[in-house]
């Protein structure tokens, strides 16, 4: 009796440690994306900077020569590797929250798409986790279909950032780029644009859906002038993961982030999550709330060169539509009331 008590006892020791170790590792792998979204590209160019005037400035300057030569890359679909998008660390990210991708339709190899993302929250936690790696499986539930992130076009000017987003199969958010992916890269491709961008990040707060889409049409011209079907994707979970500080319209701290928004392309925000070591105090950290990324059914899109206003106005309402739909139709299995309202600015 005493031995199989010390071994029952050991079994609990060992699985109440691996437990503790998997978190760890989830928190570790979250923080490291935390970091490379805060501070990757600026630390990246100054190191550079500091390796051209020392005596390794020969590694610096080979570097430099590579990026000048390569360029353009970015703009022509990147260089993604399955490699770097398999990573076990991708697997502890999505654990931490958890992340999860719903499929509710098929996609055809045979056209291409654009997948509008909603809400942008502070970082895209699961636009990234879901279709920059493949930890919740894009692959496997869409095969044949190639996923491309769009992001900031300024991203890809930073050293060895650029490499680094381009190898999870993240491209600019230009037209350039999504021109060539979608006439020059076969079928079967699916852009992801976060279209509510840096605006409707200063919105984002737990409790609260809404997407700024009303005067966002863009992406609707895009799939019409290339014949790529719309999909609306929602992400449950998405606002919930940050709280930030709220500017009024008017106020000053609203003026700040709009003219950074207008010139630079990003909006800074006044958040918070949860410490590194508690989940009671403040930090960078994200809070462990689950998102629920809903990919939706596609809207098949005719190719039209030169679409009229009226007809981006047209399948704009219908993708509207099609997202306002989508939300009612899963609100209430991913824990909201049958009441909560999609809220369309």
């Amino acid at each position: 009796g005493t031995g199989s008590d010390i071994l029952s006892a050991l079994q609990d020791l060992f699985w109440l440690l691996k437990s503790k170790a998997e978190k760890q590792l989830q928190i570790i792998s979250v923080l490291q994306w935390v970091l490379t979204f805060l501070i990757m590209g600026i630390a990246c160019t100054l190191i550079l900077m500091y390796i051209l005037c020392t005596d390794c400035w020969a590694i610096a300057a080979l570097y430099l020569a590579w990026l000048v030569f390569d360029w353009n890359t970015p703009k022509k679909g990147g260089r993604r590797s399955q490699w770097v998008r398999n990573w076990a660390i991708w697997r502890y990210f999505r654990d931490y929250f958890p992340i999860r991708l719903v499929k509710t339709h098929n996609l055809l190899t045979t056209r291409n798409y654009i997948f509008g993302y909603h809400p942008h929250g502070i970082m895209g936690l699961g636009a990234f986790c879901n279709f920059s790696t493949e930890a919740t499986g894009v692959s496997q539930k869409f095969p044949g279909i190639r996923p491309y992130l769009a992001t900031l076009a300024g991203n890809f000017r930073m050293p060895i950032l650029r490499d680094y987003l381009m190898s999870g199969g993240i491209c600019p958010v230009n037209r350039d780029s999504i021109d060539y992916i979608l006439s020059k890269n076969g079928s079967g491709n699916a852009i992801i644009i976060v279209v509510g961008g840096a605006a409707e990040s200063l919105n984002c707060t737990p409790g609260k859906n809404s997407v700024t889409l009303k005067n966002r049409k863009g992406f609707v011209k895009l799939a019409l002038r290339h014949g790529a079907d719309l999909v609306p994707v929602y992400s449950f979970g998405e606002n919930e993961v940050y709280k930030q500080v709220i500017f009024e319209e008017g106020s000053w701290g609203r003026w700040v982030q709009k003219k950074f928004q207008k010139h630079i392309g990003f909006a800074p925000c006044i958040f918070h999550g949860r410490g590194l070591f508690s989940s009671t105090t403040w930090g960078l950290l994200p809070y462990s709330k689950p998102i629920t990324t809903v990919v939706g059914e596609p809207i098949t899109i005719p190719k039209i060169n030169n679409p009229s206003q009226k007809d981006v106005d047209f399948y704009h309402s219908i993708y509207v539509d099609s997202l306002i739909k989508l939300f009612d139709k899963y609100k209430s299995k991913f824990g909201l009331p049958e009441t909560e309202v999609l809220e369309v600015n």
